[in-house]
């Protein structure tokens, strides 16, 4: 029996929320072939566990990547809501993309951004390995400090 990707986060210390949907003219998930593309998911899990700011000023680095993890357990919803939900349907996770409202002179992106990788590698192992942008930016949907989106190989 395959462990689930909810049972691994669980092991964690984490709840798989259920995967939220768009709240404008896009989709969630769109799989082409054995790839499927996850829009961007916000550092936001209902309204109680949710990073608000900028990285850099009232978001410490620490915080935001508290905020990266949380956003990545968003991306992982959204694959277990796209998939059977086990883990051995993950062939790879190929690339993260990681953006931080931040502040001009914020320089830490990659220890942000680790919050979503080490979280990605914690659950699936060397197949949570990927490629990896991490971007400051102005601002975020919401006024959420992190958003993360993911491009995943799955099994055939």
């Amino acid at each position: 029996m395959s462990v689930t990707i909810a049972e691994k986060l669980a092991s964690l210390g984490h709840k798989l929320p259920v995967a939220s949907a768009p709240v404008a003219n896009y989709v969630s998930v769109v799989r082409a072939g054995n790839l499927l593309s996850i829009s961007g998911q916000i550092s936001r899990i209902n309204d109680d566990n949710a990073v608000l700011g900028v990285v850099g000023a009232a978001v410490s680095p620490e915080e935001g990547r508290k905020a990266a993890e949380i956003a990545a357990i968003n991306v992982l919803s959204q694959i277990a809501a796209a998939t059977d939900g086990t883990i051995a349907a993950i062939r790879r996770i190929v690339r993260l993309g990681v953006f931080m409202a931040a502040t001009p002179d914020f320089t830490e992106h990659p220890q942000v951004a680790n919050g979503a990788s080490d979280l990605m590698v914690a659950v699936f192992g060397d197949v949570g390995r990927h490629s990896r942008a991490a971007v400051g930016v102005s601002s975020l949907p919401r006024g959420v400090a992190v958003e993360v989106d993911a491009l995943v190989e799955l099994e055939d």
